[in-house]
């Protein structure tokens, strides 16, 4: 049995009401609520708060470090979850991230995305993956221009063992609805450009707690949401 505190007796209240929330936001927008799924984000949470989240209903978790995320992987090893990594890629991590994971949200190279194919196990469905759209265009941030993107899309399709679902982005920090919207407008477009070439893409991986409602409104199907389940990190 997980040990009790108060923050982790409100997982499960919490969850509730970020699931009211998308469907509140899916009505505003007119969007179905069932085309947006809840990504928990459990870097820095010990395994008892991802079992108590897991009790109450959430099955996909998301992680940025790896040896974080295979100590929990064995802790809850007797659960049903959907791993998502999320973090920084580097190269000598792909192995394991081929191994243990169900998605990678975060390939930016192609190398990295060439590793993962040949490292991905026969015995394993294709590994599910995201490209990371650097749309702010941050020294700071990993990820892919834009202008780029056609090029790199190409060259990972005939990637066997990888399956791409479409795209990611961690935007830069924007006070307004408005500003916010304003940019994941622009990952929204990009992926329509490459759906008129290959139209099996089909997630957007963007938002988080403080602007989930801007990313549900420009057409989120992937929320990443952390602080308002489980707390502030520690």
């Amino acid at each position: 049995m997980p040990s009790s505190s108060p923050e982790r007796d409100n997982i499960a209240e919490k969850l509730l009401q970020i699931q009211q929330n998308i469907h509140q936001y899916c009505q505003q927008y007119q969007r179905d609520p069932a085309s947006v799924r809840l990504l928990a984000v459990s870097k820095t949470r010990p395994a008892d708060d991802i079992r108590a989240a897991f009790n109450a209903g959430q099955r996909l978790f998301g992680e940025n470090y790896l040896q974080e995320a295979l100590k929990k992987m064995q802790q809850l090893h007797d659960l049903a979850i959907e791993w998502h990594f999320i973090g920084a890629i580097q190269s000598n991590k792909t192995r394991d991230l081929a191994k243990y994971f169900s998605w990678v949200h975060s390939v930016d190279r192609y190398r990295i995305a060439q590793r993962l194919n040949q490292q991905r196990p026969d015995t394993l469905p294709p590994l599910n993956i995201c490209l990371q759209l650097n749309i702010s265009h941050e020294a700071s941030k990993a990820g892919i221009d834009s202008e780029e993107l056609d090029e790199r899309v190409a060259a990972i399709m005939p990637l066997e063992n990888l399956c791409l679902r479409g795209l990611m982005a961690i935007p830069a920090k924007a006070d307004s609805l408005a500003e916010q919207r304003e940019v994941f407008s622009r990952v929204r477009r990009a992926l329509q450009q490459l759906q008129q070439k290959y139209p099996q893409l089909d997630t957007l991986s963007m938002g988080m707690t403080n602007d989930m409602q801007a990313a549900i409104a420009e057409g989120s199907t992937l929320l990443r949401i952390g602080t308002a389940i489980f707390g502030a990190r520690t």
